[in-house]
């Protein structure tokens, strides 16, 4: 396997890392470590205010004490 970075093309790259790690870690693996590293998209800053909304510090305590309560034992 040709590991002379300075002399391989993009794709070469890719697939000798692709190699790489699925005989280190296995198909799986390779596949988890994919899962760990995208870059993801978007501004999760604006999406969270969507998602949130504007909640002040009371309701949320009070949501997360029901949702305490509300746990099974």
């Amino acid at each position: 396997m040709n590991t002379d970075t300075q002399h391989m093309t993009p794709e070469q790259i890719r697939q000798t890392g692709i190699q790489l790690l699925t005989k280190h870690l296995g198909v799986t693996g390779m596949v988890r470590f994919f899962q760990q590293t995208e870059l993801g998209h978007g501004d999760y800053t604006k999406e969270r205010q969507q998602w949130l909304g504007q909640a002040d510090l009371k309701t949320v305590t009070e949501e997360l004490q029901q949702w305490r309560k509300d746990l099974p034992t």
